[in-house]
């Protein structure tokens, strides 16, 4: 599903983001990226949707080469790939409706069929009832729903998500968790960049540590739960 070999990344003559970076991650898998700030974990989920390019490398992604494709192909590899971004990137003076919606008439839904998803999905995370509302007005934890809400709305193959419980109670750090892990006995391939123990800690799940850009080591944690 999600295949690395020997990639490095480098911002401008800065030392590499990633290094000979190389790894496998099966369809349906559930993994934490973990490593301190700066090790590399934002840069590898940009790789797997195709915002940044390795100079040496290549990513395949759902069977694809990101690193051979174009432009313009990269928006067709992106319908299959939901990410949850760590500043959540919503459009803070449109309503929650419109935020997700946009996931689907991008991809061409006709208005009803957007309506009835968009609400069944809002209605799964718990936050139909603020359909109306824009963004602004909600709080971290509603914020982050929401953002959840848009990608998963498509039901996506992949599933990525920087840092998604950061700022979180953890009432809500739970309750977020939970989502992704529904997702994933769906058959969604999941893929979290955090650093927080707790929550890598929650299930059986495998664990990947980068640091300063170059992979630690790759096994499982047991729930300490």
């Amino acid at each position: 599903m999600i295949e690395l070999h020997n990639v490095t990344v480098r911002y401008q003559t800065d030392a590499p983001a990633l290094s000979s970076v190389s790894i496998t991650i099966p369809k349906g898998d559930f993994v934490f990226l973990t490593g301190s700030s700066g090790a590399g974990k934002s840069t590898l989920l940009k790789l797997v949707y195709g915002a940044v390019q390795p100079v040496y490398g290549h990513v395949v992604v759902d069977g694809q080469n990101v690193t051979r494709m174009s432009r313009r192909q990269i928006p067709f590899l992106r319908r299959n790939i939901g990410v949850v971004f760590q500043d959540f990137k919503l459009l803070q003076n449109r309503s929650v409706f419109d935020n997700v919606a946009i996931t689907l008439e991008v991809l061409g839904w006709e208005h009803n069929d957007i309506k009835k998803k968009v609400f069944h999905t809002l209605k799964r995370l718990g936050i139909e009832h603020k359909l109306d509302v824009p963004p602004i007005r909600l709080s971290g934890g509603e914020q982050q729903r929401v953002a959840l809400a848009r990608a998963l709305v498509n039901e996506p193959r992949i599933l990525l998500a920087d840092e998604p419980t950061g700022n979180l109670d953890e009432n809500n750090k739970d309750q977020i968790l939970q989502i992704f892990k529904e997702a994933n006995l769906r058959g969604t391939t999941v893929l979290i960049a955090s650093h927080d123990r707790r929550v890598i800690h929650s299930g059986h799940h495998r664990v990947v540590h980068l640091e300063k850009g170059v992979l630690q080591e790759s096994g499982n944690v047991q729930s300490k739960a």
